[in-house]
């Protein structure tokens, strides 16, 4: 019998769902409280890597996220010349074992709405225009007051909330998020025929210009720059902005540059960073996900290592007697070091590209890919 008989789970990205659809599947009833009106997702595109994709299939999702994504198993690294010149293809590692692809490109909105209706069928109850405004945990469970008024008890409060956690700051959590120094600009866009696999290019006015495969006609194109506040300037400034960058970069950016002309496809965000020390609870509230982890996407494991929280954290509670010491032990004992490891080594990629040093990518990569193909 589970720990735990119904939970509330505070927000609707990718590691509070995966969360609630775990738990709800286990027999636990499972609120899931979003803020925003509707099932939405910031960004254009995502890399899920193998040890996401093993969540994904734990999750009941994998095979309808193929369906919509694009698989892949290699990496181009070109250089900024006119010919955009192939320097190598390296294979990817296969994270998550051999029953799930190395690698799988997605329209990041595809995969929120996939998640969201496996929610639903798994019996979640999905709140929308709802947050927690305050939380008194006990021994025993958790006092909710919601937006709007009302009030609730729950065994258990996860907090998925994000970079900027309410949950956190609740619980009088401080946590300081560190900008690193970098933007990026993602622009969704078509995909060329021949684009069977993410491609980046190191150098010229960007850092690195990419682009991934997410669907057999989508792609998301991203350049990575020295962060600059763009909050005053209108879309059509950026999208620009992101055109003349662009213009340094060949090869698949030629084929399709004159179809970037919706600036509503463009976002810019800042490359950030936080981890909190354990323990990740408070009482009988507990932080996952970006609410306790971020990490810029040099590696492509934010969203995988927030998926397993989701995936251990249900695996626990759905597997122990009592809600306890022991169990949050456990949690921190399986959790804490693995991220500590990939979020450090996010951070040292983006620094090498800022200090334009050649560190060892290909060791630390292999470093990072020994450590999340063991099951979390």
């Amino acid at each position: 019998m589970p720990a735990v008989n119904h939970v509330l789970v505070v927000g609707g990205g990718l590691s509070g769902t995966a969360a609630a659809i775990l738990l709800a599947e286990a027999g636990v009833a499972v609120d899931l409280a979003e803020i925003n009106p509707a099932v939405s997702a910031l960004g254009s595109g995502i890399t899920l890597q193998g040890n996401a994709l093993r969540v994904l299939r734990q999750v009941g999702v994998l095979d309808e996220c193929a369906a919509v994504g694009y698989p892949f198993s290699k990496l181009v690294v070109r250089i900024p010349d006119q010919r955009a010149t192939v320097v190598a293809e390296v294979k990817d590692l296969a994270f998550g074992g051999p029953d799930v692809p190395p690698s799988m490109g997605m329209y990041r909105p595809d995969l929120a709405r996939i998640l969201a209706n496996r929610a639903e069928r798994a019996g979640v109850r999905i709140r929308f225009s709802t947050t927690p405004e305050a939380l008194t945990p006990d021994e025993s469970g958790v006092d909710v007051r919601f937006s709007g008024g009302s009030s609730e008890r729950f065994d258990l409060v996860i907090g998925a909330d994000g970079i900027r956690s309410s949950t956190r700051r609740m619980l009088g959590i401080p946590l300081e998020t560190r900008r690193l120094g970098m933007g990026v600009w993602r622009m969704v866009g078509p995909r060329p025929a021949d684009l069977v696999s993410s491609q980046v290019t190191f150098g010229g006015p960007c850092y690195i210009a990419g682009v991934t495969p997410t669907s057999e006609t989508s792609a998301y194109w991203f350049l990575v720059e020295a962060a600059r506040d763009r909050t005053a300037q209108t879309p059509p400034e950026q999208l620009a902005d992101f055109l003349e960058s662009s213009r340094a970069y060949h090869g698949p950016w030629d084929e399709v540059r004159d179809s970037f002309t919706d600036p509503r496809h463009l976002n810019y965000t800042g490359f950030d960073a936080h981890l909190l020390d354990p323990p990740w609870n408070r009482g009988r509230v507990v932080l996952i996900g970006d609410a306790v982890h971020v990490c810029p996407p040099t590696i492509a494991q934010g969203a995988a290592v927030g998926l397993e929280d989701a995936a251990v954290l249900a695996g626990l509670l759905t597997a122990s007697a009592t809600v306890d010491d022991q169990l949050w032990t456990a949690f921190t004992a399986r959790r804490f070091e693995r991220v500590r490891m990939v979020v450090e080594a996010s951070v040292q990629m983006a620094q090498w590209n800022l200090d334009h040093v050649q560190g060892d990518v290909p060791g630390l990569t292999r470093t990072i890919a020994n450590l999340v193909s063991q099951p979390a």
